[in-house]
């Protein structure tokens, strides 16, 4: 069994402890950012990163509850362990909400915070209500207050894309926060996480002062669980994981960076693990998408709509610092909602040009995105079905078997429904990029540049490299006049890899593939 419980979904630092399971040690960076110039912090990180247990652990630490941080690095760095009055408010439940639903809302996780310190108080105005209780609280401690706040701009993501609801909720949650400038000579410390920056609300416009750590190489491991904390905290998990699924040690730790690995939160950031991921593969002794499975990302699929962002758009990609500071309201790209909602991450930094290579960070994701966005694709298809048909792809392309792969594809586009989108070419290209994408073992890539042209799609297998040109109501012979007379194998005769050229043609009154060529 694990040599610790893993903390799956709790969120409460205090029961970790007091219950002995497992808990990688952030406390150094508690440590630093309130032994720190500045008194207003924000950090940001994807979804299931550990951020509501990151603020827990600041509440237990300004309470005082020295006896649950032993053995841990705060112990020897904390020698006062001052008690201060802490307001923890917790956004997280403010989802899919109208205007009185949120005021309702707010006025709750208030209520329960006045709760704490013996405060009464009726009024229907939550910005009054948050005033009154830090002035009170500071007033009956002797003491300045600390604020947390975890998932501020929860009620904001899913109307991100409807500029309407948008502003109405974007004002209720200014007018929510706007105290904290107003209370700035009571409070000792105040620390906010989200998934991304919403410019418009006051927090971030009056508070001109507030320290965003997000892209800070000293904060950069603060959440998720970095490699040598994998390694020395779970050696022998990962054995065990190791002899469930009939790997040796070392070919184990590789299949968890492949499918959980890869992020990166700043220029020299470590390479960091999603915890979520990683802990449940560790639970459930399996390699699943257990981020992606945990939740579906509405707001962003609606976001990449709105954009009209093609799946072959969406990584590799590069952006400017500035980028990264764009108000989420006021977005030019969808790159800044992608970087911060963890679908794509930091692979490369060039302190020359000073310019960011974004990726897709891990196996995990790169099926999960794709996988939501094959819908878009083959409208009326469930996800099981389509899975199912791209596994048996899979295991055929695998065998170097092409021509069944694509008559395995032509059956299941046969029992697509028909769709008012698919007569231009641009649509199969697109698709069939999802659906090589999520083959996973190999590498896919279009409109890729020769000396004569652009191919299509170029496919690279262990085995095989496939040059596929695609025709609509045309003819597949057609397509491969074309590999032949722009000599597109040519550009490619150095990979070290059979060359396999593939014309396809697609009827788009069917909307499947007419006919196909397959040439070694």
């Amino acid at each position: 069994m694990a040599t610790k419980l893993y903390p799956i979904g709790m969120q409460t630092f205090s029961e970790i402890r007091e219950e002995d399971f497992l808990y990688i040690d952030k406390t150094e960076y508690i440590y630093r950012m309130t032994h720190t110039s500045g008194k207003y912090f924000f950090l940001a990180r994807p979804r299931r990163f550990g951020k509501s247990l990151l603020v827990s652990t600041f509440e237990s630490y300004f309470e005082g509850k020295k006896e649950l941080f032993k053995g841990l690095a705060i112990e020897k760095l904390e020698k006062k362990w001052t008690e201060y009055p802490v307001l923890h408010l917790s956004l997280a439940g403010g989802k899919h909400m109208e205007k009185d639903q949120l005021v309702r809302y707010l006025l709750y996780i208030l209520k329960v915070n006045e709760e704490k310190f013996g405060i009464v108080n009726d009024s229907p105005d939550p910005n009054v209500r948050m005033l009154n209780l830090i002035k009170t609280v500071c007033e009956q401690t002797g003491l300045k207050v600390v604020v947390l706040i975890d998932e501020y701009d929860a009620p904001l993501l899913d109307v991100v894309h409807e500029d309407t609801s948008l502003d109405i909720l974007r004002e209720v949650m200014r007018n929510f926060y706007s105290p904290l400038k107003d209370s700035d000579r009571m409070l000792r410390f105040v620390f906010l996480t989200g998934i991304t920056k919403f410019s418009q609300v006051s927090i971030f416009s009056e508070l001109n002062n507030i320290t965003n750590v997000s892209m800070d190489d000293e904060y950069a491991g603060i959440c998720g669980i970095t490699k040598e904390e994998l390694l020395e905290n779970m050696s022998d998990d990962i054995d065990m994981l190791a002899d469930a699924l009939g790997y040796s040690r070392e070919m184990m730790i590789a299949k968890l960076k492949e499918n959980y690995d890869g992020y990166h939160f700043s220029k020299k950031s470590p390479d960091v693990f999603n915890p979520y991921s990683l802990l449940n593969c560790f639970s459930k002794k399996e390699l699943g998408a257990f981020w992606f499975s945990s939740g579906t990302p509405t707001y962003l699929i609606n976001m990449l709509r709105q954009f009209g962002v093609l799946p072959t758009e969406i990584a590799p990609t590069e952006a400017v610092s500035s980028s990264f500071n764009a108000p989420t309201e006021n977005l030019k790209t969808i790159t800044p909602l992608l970087y911060q909602s963890g679908y794509v991450t930091i692979k490369e930094y060039d302190p020359e040009t000073r310019i960011y290579t974004l990726d897709i960070p891990n196996k995990e994701i790169k099926v999960g995105l794709f996988d939501n966005l094959l819908p878009n694709y083959v409208d009326g298809v469930s996800a099981e079905r389509g899975n199912v048909a791209i596994a048996k792809m899979a295991l055929l392309i695998g065998k170097r078997n092409m021509d069944g792969a694509l008559h395995l594809l032509q059956d299941f586009l046969g029992t697509v429904p028909y769709c008012n989108v698919t007569n231009y070419e641009g649509h199969y290209q697109q698709m069939l990029y999802i659906i090589f994408t999520l083959l996973t073992n190999y590498l896919v890539d279009v409109e890729v540049h020769t000396p004569r042209g652009r191919v299509d799609i170029v496919l690279l297998t262990k085995t095989d490299l496939y040059v596929v040109e695609l025709k609509l109501n045309k003819s597949a012979q057609a397509a491969m006049q074309q590999i032949n007379l722009k000599n597109y194998r040519q550009r490619f005769a150095l990979c070290g890899l059979p060359i396999t050229k593939v014309g396809i043609n697609f009827d788009s009154t069917q909307g499947t593939i007419e006919d196909w060529v397959i040439e070694a």
